[in-house]
């Protein structure tokens, strides 16, 4: 189970172990508040393994011990949970190295992980638990980095859904809504990005767009995470759902109001989806170079 810091991976770790499971959980830090709690919380049979999924060696190192662990019985279930982004803009404004860091992370570390323990979950005919997000299926605005990481882990698990299923492995994914988890509703977390992507952005970018239209986009996602739910359980629930129920959904949706988005993703046209979005999540304000135009315009 890996992202067992805080959050999702932390909640399903507690629960696995509670409902008497061989449980290991990845965290970033092993001294973490998250890794003191499960440490208090958690029976001995809970083991903490320290993995940054954009090293090689730590999964290396954490894929050895869960095969010393497991050879003779094999892995039952593996839940990628770990998901990163800490920036909040257009794509035009999000540097480059924040999509390889989404990439590194959702996707990359996630796809060396399942690589990694899939002998032992082909041995066991076990299961594959990832969260994704409805991010990666819709274009939120201001997510770019982020969505696009999740899109190509959520086309990557049904691959495997699809290659696995003569081994007996089930693949399920988990979308949820808007959950408090982490940093996510941390104002001060996002205030500190909004001013490195600020000080990081060419001059002639930040003209374009102007300071005040980052600033907008920020606090619009600030305001919108305080609706955030707190209770976690109906993710954790599906996650539990998709490693040991005898029929697993390949989908799972915990969260209100996803029905409704889903809805307007599938069947109607495009330019409803994106008002929707716009609407319900983040709906920046004209750049200032179109403003100017607008204004040069309204004056002739």
């Amino acid at each position: 189970l890996s992202g067992c810091d805080s959050g999702f991976g932390q909640a399903t770790a507690r629960h696995l172990d509670i409902m008497g499971f061989q449980v290991f959980a990845s965290v970033l830090d092993l001294q973490s508040p998250g890794a003191q709690e499960l440490r208090q919380s958690c029976s001995p049979r809970l083991t903490l393994l320290q993995m940054d999924l954009t090293k090689t060696d730590d999964i290396q190192r954490v894929l050895q011990h869960i095969q010393a662990h497991t050879n003779s019985t094999g892995l039952w279930g593996l839940v990628n949970n770990a998901g990163f982004n800490d920036t909040i803009a257009d794509a035009e404004l999000s540097p480059l190295g924040k999509f390889r860091a989404c990439m590194e992370v959702n996707f990359f570390g996630s796809l060396e992980l399942t690589k990694g323990l899939l002998p032992l979950l082909r041995s066991a005919g076990g299961r594959i638990v990832t969260v994704s997000s409805p991010a990666g299926d819709m274009p939120f605005p201001c997510l770019a980095a982020y969505g696009a990481s999740k899109a190509a882990l959520s086309l990557l698990m049904d691959n495997f859904r699809s290659e696995l299923q003569p081994w007996g492995i089930k693949v399920s994914l988990i979308l949820p809504g808007y959950y408090k988890t982490g940093t996510t509703c941390d104002p001060t977390f996002w205030n500190l990005q909004k001013q490195q992507l600020l000080a990081s952005l060419p001059q002639e970018l930040l003209q374009a767009y102007g300071e005040d239209y980052v600033e907008e986009i920020n606090q619009q996602f600030i305001q919108f995470m305080k609706v955030a739910v707190e209770d976690l359980s109906a993710v954790v629930n599906s996650i539990t759902d998709g490693l040991l129920a005898a029929n697993p959904a390949v989908r799972y949706y915990p969260g209100q109001g996803l029905g409704i988005m889903y809805f307007i993703h599938r069947y109607l046209p495009y330019f409803v989806r994106d008002l929707f979005l716009k609407g319900f999540f983040i709906n920046p304000k004209l750049p200032q170079a179109l403003r100017r135009e607008h204004h040069n315009d309204a004056k002739k």
